[in-house]
C-alpha cells in the first residue's frame, strides 16, 4: 500500500483550514485517511505569534520511515520543522514569456528595426541636402 503524507481539506467556504494527514494514494483528498499528524492554518499571519503549521514530529519521522512520501507543500513544511530535506528546483524558462507574447515581441522589435533604418536613411539623406544646396545659396547672396 502507498502512503502519502498530504493535505485534507476542513474549514469553511473562503475559510481554508488543512489537516496533514497519512493516507493511501488511491484515497479522495478529503476522504479516508489513516491518521491526523498535524494542521495548517494558511489564514493566519506568517509572523504571528500562533504557529501556522502544527506537527505531530514524532509520528511524522515513523511515517517516513514506513515509506510514506510527502507531497510538495507538506516536504515544505518537514523542510521548515528540520525532518526532511527539499532540493532546490531551478526552471528558468518558467519566467520566460508564452509563444505568442514572444511572437508579438519579435514583431515589435522588426517594427523598431525597421523605423530606426528609416530614420537614419532620413538622417543621411538631409545631411546630404544641405551640403547640395549651400553652393546655390552661396551663389544668391553674392
Amino acid at each position: 500500500m502507498a502512503l502519502k503524507l498530504r493535505l485534507a481539506r476542513a474549514g469553511s467556504k473562503k475559510r481554508p483550514y488543512y489537516h496533514i494527514v497519512v493516507a493511501d494514494v488511491r484515497s479522495p483528498r478529503d476522504g479516508r485517511f489513516i491518521e491526523q499528524v498535524g494542521s495548517w492554518n494558511p489564514m493566519l499571519p506568517k509572523d504571528g505569534e500562533a504557529p501556522r503549521v502544527k506537527l505531530d514530529e514524532e509520528r511524522v519521522k515513523h511515517w517516513l520511515e514506513m515509506g510514506a512520501q510527502p507531497t510538495d507543500r507538506v516536504l515544505r513544511f518537514l523542510d521548515q520543522a528540520g525532518l526532511a530535506k527539499r532540493p532546490a528546483r531551478q526552471n528558468p524558462k518558467k519566467a520566460l514569456p508564452g509563444k505568442k507574447a514572444q511572437e508579438r515581441i519579435e514583431e515589435q522589435r522588426m517594427k523598431e528595426e525597421e523605423a530606426r533604418q528609416a530614420a537614419d536613411e532620413a538622417a543621411a539623406a538631409e545631411a546630404e541636402a544641405p551640403a547640395q544646396e549651400a553652393p546655390a545659396e552661396a551663389e544668391t547672396t553674392e
